[in-house]
């Protein structure tokens, strides 16, 4: 399965598809030239005060797999739509070990903001 396909397909569908998403799964093929040599290459800084819960699919709903303190410097693959957290929609899938959601939130980006899933 490659991710673009994740691109077209429903908001629904989307966060079911990317909460399956291995490593394997998600790793840049190289066929895609540059764009596929940029992923996976951002990072940013969790900002949430008593720490982030990171999940397995992109809503605070969903099963927490791991937290990270505040300030700590993650890993991030891509960007997806989720569930609103203080008016932002936005979610991280991180790569930090193993594959979880944070929402954007809390979590600042540096230099530029990671592609759409």
């Amino acid at each position: 399965m490659r991710l673009r396909t994740l691109a077209i397909a429903t908001a629904g569908t989307a966060l079911a598809l990317a909460s399956t998403i291995t490593p394997a799964a998600a790793a840049p093929t190289g066929h895609d030239g540059d764009h596929d040599r940029d992923r996976g290459h951002y990072q940013g800084r969790v900002t949430a005060h008593g720490g982030l819960l990171l999940r397995d699919s992109p809503t605070r709903g969903s099963r927490v797999i791991r937290r990270e303190p505040h300030g700590a410097i993650v890993s991030i693959y891509c960007r997806t739509e989720g569930e609103r957290v203080d008016r932002n929609h936005i979610w991280y899938l991180l790569t930090d070990g193993t594959w979880a959601w944070g929402s954007a939130r809390y979590i600042e980006t540096f230099d530029r903001t990671p592609h759409w899933c």
